[in-house]
């Protein structure tokens, strides 16, 4: 046998992408890691590149990926245990690690219980294998992450089960649900608690009021699921993420280790039912190995930490920060779309203009994401800064003197 075929076939679709301008650029590799020092943050080392690089483009919101306590956490774990579980959960694959996650995490996001995952993308497949049926009818944000998407799809949610309102227009949402058709049972509303590419939150309080009166009027009630992966640790006033700000409560919550807490690996939080129901159920959960007691033991202390002193104190760190960056455009005439959250995007809106301005920073020693047509739509092009509980003033001066001597 011999793939010759099929590799001439992809080769022509990767062109293809490329044509579009849907590819992926080649993968920049860390090499290095140069720890903070002299009033600056962390640095890290590229193949190929003699500059240390400041990440702005980095998840890790609390910055906890490095912290002493999460590595001898980790590194005590597998000491204990080995470096991977063996089998599924069902198989004795499950560790004491596994069940004091999923019960800190819960009490973390005050919910009865919780599910942990190898990522809060297989988590989102798990609610919709867990909750679809012939009767459920979902109604989404149009800019909710791909997962959820994905989610439908590998549910099977067939088109007339589903309605998608404009990002955070509340009053097509009230059209959404005034329109379910006749023989839904079981509603469920699920959206983004922030919005990766542009910072903004979901206006959870007013989801709420407009879903909770209509919950006797369907046999299963109304639903409401939100992905907080980048919420949950990186805002609100004690980092427990879009529910805290908005001051209103999700029926079901998915989060993420992989951001602000700086580890790897997803959830589920919400009733003792609903989590049972996905250990029965998802196939993202039941079929696959679950993560390393290494995971487990460092997200573990990344929960104490951000629960404690320490987390309040990042907290307010990356608050500062973030407001000093947002400032810091303003004061350049920079556009940038309001919002609580440490991602901050600049519209740079000409696709030419931000390839250059990417490319600029990364000249600077700078690393950014920026978001082009077609991949956003034309005069949508952005620049995606994130900013880390490890990022001092003076690298946030670095960033703005950076975008203020670009000319092009």
């Amino acid at each position: 046998m011999s793939l010759e075929k099929l590799n001439r076939s992809l080769v022509q679709e990767v062109e293809a992408l490329k044509a579009e301008g849907r590819a992926k650029a080649p993968e920049r590799i860390i090499v290095g890691y140069l720890p903070p020092r002299n009033g600056r943050g962390p640095r890290y080392q590229l193949r190929g590149s003699n500059l240390e690089f400041l990440r702005m483009n980095s998840n890790s919101y609390l910055s906890l990926s490095n912290h002493p306590e999460l590595i001898k956490a980790a590194d005590e774990a597998t000491h204990r245990f080995g470096v991977g579980p063996g089998a599924v959960r069902f198989i004795d694959g499950t560790f004491s690690y596994h069940a004091e996650l999923e019960e800190r995490i819960a009490r973390f996001v005050n919910k009865p219980a919780a599910k942990i995952f190898n990522s809060a993308y297989t988590a989102n497949l798990a609610v919709a294998l867990t909750i679809n049926n012939a009767g459920t009818y979902w109604i989404g944000d149009e800019l909710n992450h791909n997962c959820i998407i994905r989610a439908m799809r590998i549910s099977n949610v067939p088109r007339e089960n589903r309605a998608i309102y404009k990002h955070n227009n509340m009053e097509e949402l009230k059209n959404c649900l005034n329109n379910i058709p006749p023989g839904m049972e079981r509603i469920v509303v699920i959206f983004d608690g922030i919005f990766s590419m542009r910072g903004d939150c979901a206006p959870l309080n007013e989801i709420v009021k407009l879903t909770e009166p209509l919950t006797e009027r369907f046999k299963e009630g109304v639903i409401t699921v939100v992905d907080d992966s980048h919420g949950i640790g990186a805002y609100g006033d004690s980092g427990r993420g879009t529910e805290e700000f908005t001051g209103a409560k999700a029926d079901v919550l998915v989060g993420t280790f992989g951001k602000a807490f700086g580890v790897n690996g997803g959830f589920i939080a919400g009733s003792e039912e609903l989590i049972e129901a996905v250990r029965q159920k998802a196939d993202t959960y039941i079929y696959t190995n679950p993560l390393s007691v290494a995971d487990c033991a460092a997200a573990i202390k990344a929960i104490e930490i951000a629960g404690g002193a320490e987390g309040r104190e990042r907290l307010r760190h990356l608050k500062a920060r973030t407001g000093q960056f947002r400032n810091g455009l303003a004061a350049l005439g920079r556009e940038s779309i309001p919002g609580p959250h440490p991602v901050v995007p600049l519209l740079v809106r000409d696709t030419a203009r931000t390839r250059q301005l990417v490319q600029h920073l990364f000249q600077k020693g700078i690393l950014v994401i920026g978001l082009t047509f077609p991949v956003v739509p034309r005069g949508d092009e952005t620049i995606r800064f994130q900013i880390n509980a490890a990022h001092t003033e003076s690298d946030i001066d670095e960033v703005l003197e950076a975008l203020s001597g670009f000319k092009a």
